[in-house]
């Protein structure tokens, strides 16, 4: 008769210990992915947005208006001081996917920005454009120029 080979209970048991250790330092790295990506999607955002800014700057610069403390219009994007204005009719037409009928980003609620040096207007995700900023987290603010400061753009991380 043949003797049987197998693994004995001692083996078993060491390596579901193992098992066990490896997917419990593991597992966190892999848990927190989501948050990864949507972070990741925010600075996609501010990239596109300091990109658009930069590209409007260049057109009004072009003009010539790019120091005019007055709203002008470059290519139907209303500026200060040569950058977008903080609204729907600066900022949100410079970048493609910021107009009101997004399906992907949406202005946090309380930021309705505005057309004067200074003013900020915030986006998020399209599903949490409403608590955004009252968690103080996931969203992306762009803050148009002022006579001494050229317009800047900001992350708060989800």
């Amino acid at each position: 008769m043949k003797k049987q080979q197998g693994f004995t209970l001692i083996e078993l048991v060491v390596v579901i210990v193992i098992l066990g250790i490896l997917a419990v330092t593991a597992a966190p790295k892999f848990m927190n992915l989501q948050n990864d990506a949507r972070n990741a999607s925010l600075q996609g955002l501010k990239g596109s947005i300091q990109g658009a800014a930069g590209i409007v700057y260049g057109k009004a610069a072009i003009k010539g208006v790019e120091s005019s403390k007055t709203d002008e219009d470059v290519d139907g994007i209303k500026t200060i001081f040569g950058y977008p204005t903080a609204s729907s009719a600066g900022i949100a037409l410079a970048v493609k996917g910021l107009e009101s009928d997004s399906t992907e980003w949406a202005p946090v609620t309380d930021s309705v920005g505005g057309n004067a040096a200074g003013d900020e207007i915030s986006y998020t995700f399209k599903n949490q454009a409403d608590n955004a900023k009252t968690n103080k987290k996931c969203f992306v603010t762009y803050k148009a120029a002022t006579s001494s400061a050229a317009a800047t753009v900001t992350v708060t991380d989800c």
